[in-house]
């Protein structure tokens, strides 16, 4: 069997949507393929209302596993998820790219953030199964 596929989750600062991100992919794909999260900039730390929130509702304590990285922090990847991040959204070379077009929740309600994380998590299923049925040539 070929090495599961190496997946990163990138946005700018890579402390909201892209933690996200990684953590469901672990938490929901790891059978299936790796993920990491990178951005251009950092922040000093993923973004508090993530971290909690993520806690609360998956069991997930993203501070204990996950911090900012950037995109030379990570390994070569075969497949780049931009999560919406306009002009500035970062480059890495890859086999397969798509873009999640989602807006950055930071300062806004929790209602917000929940609503980003629901369509992450549908995003990152669906990521799943089109790999498991072959529909991203890698």
């Amino acid at each position: 069997m070929s090495p599961k596929p190496k997946v990163a989750f990138v946005c700018v600062h890579n402390s909201c949507r892209s933690q996200i991100a990684e953590a469901l992919g672990k938490h929901l794909a790891s059978d299936v393929f790796e993920s990491y999260s990178a951005g251009t900039e950092t922040k000093d730390r993923i973004n508090p209302d993530t971290v909690r929130l993520m806690k609360s509702r998956y069991g997930i304590d993203m501070e204990a596993s996950q911090k900012p990285k950037l995109l030379a922090d990570i390994p070569k990847v075969d497949i780049v998820v931009t999560m919406g991040c306009e002009v500035n959204c970062p480059w890495l070379p890859c086999k397969h790219r798509e873009d999640w077009g989602l807006d950055d929740p930071t300062g806004q309600s929790d209602e917000v953030f929940l609503a980003t994380m629901n369509i992450i998590e549908s995003n990152v299923l669906d990521l799943k199964k089109r790999i498991l049925d072959s529909k991203i040539k890698l």
